[in-house]
């Protein structure tokens, strides 16, 4: 049995072409109609991916996703979005979404949305160099639990903003321009949209510093990009 997918959308036509296709793919795949019944099946089902359609019944999209992160479920989110609806991808990805596509989509393009958002997020392969963790003045990061620590405290990071962490942790030291973090840590080019890295950099900012104004762990290179450094006690 393949990994489970939850599909919610209020357009039964949507939600047979997903499911055909995932299935084809070798997913299970679980539906719902609206987002009540969205977070119902997220704690039913416990999906590795959701397929989450913006415009929805009850709930929409954006109060699903809000809700869900609330509750520290942290399942990646596909959010769909019909190109005429208002809708801000940055504010959506802020809100903890994953990625976004629009409608009308090929079919292709979601099974490799998905199967990209799971490889991301999935914990590493057993088979790859295992780190067992990385330390970085008060900050530890272990990549094979997705968890992360600072000052001895869990972060309560998106699987987005782990991401990024530990990519920044692993080239520690290194100048990372927007548009490399964009297609490290999104997978994709984003429309050259940076505004997504700084949102997420703010975030991590946010949790790991004790003055996001003098930031002593990831500093903003000017006209370059960001890079995640040992801190100097002495700042």
């Amino acid at each position: 049995m393949g990994k489970k997918v939850l599909v919610v959308d209020d357009e039964q036509s949507i939600v047979t072409l997903l499911t055909y296709n995932l299935e084809q793919a070798g997913f299970t795949v679980v539906t719902a109609n609206d987002g009540e019944e969205a977070i119902e099946k997220v704690a039913d089902e416990q999906p590795a991916l959701i397929i989450l359609d913006l415009m929805l019944p009850k709930l929409d999209g954006v109060e699903v996703c809000k809700q869900l992160r609330q509750q520290k479920v942290m399942t990646p989110i596909l959010m769909l979005t019909a190109k005429d609806d208002e809708f801000d991808k940055v504010l959506g990805l802020e809100l903890g979404a994953d990625d976004y596509m629009t409608k009308p989509f090929s079919p292709r393009e979601v099974i490799a949305r998905v199967k990209a958002i799971l490889r991301r997020t999935q914990l590493s392969n057993p088979a790859e160099e295992s780190e067992e963790r990385i330390v970085i003045g008060d900050l530890e990061i272990f990549p094979d639990n997705y968890e992360a620590y600072f000052a001895g405290k869990q972060l309560e990071l998106t699987p987005k903003e782990f991401e990024l962490l530990l990519y920044l942790a692993k080239h520690k030291g290194r100048v990372l321009t927007r548009d490399q973090l964009l297609s490290a840590v999104w997978n994709y080019d984003f429309a050259g949209d940076t505004r997504i890295v700084d949102v997420h950099i703010s975030h991590l900012r946010e949790k790991i510093e004790h003055d996001t104004k003098k930031p002593l762990y990831i500093k903003t290179i000017r006209g370059l990009g960001y890079k995640l450094e040992e801190p100097k006690r002495n700042d």
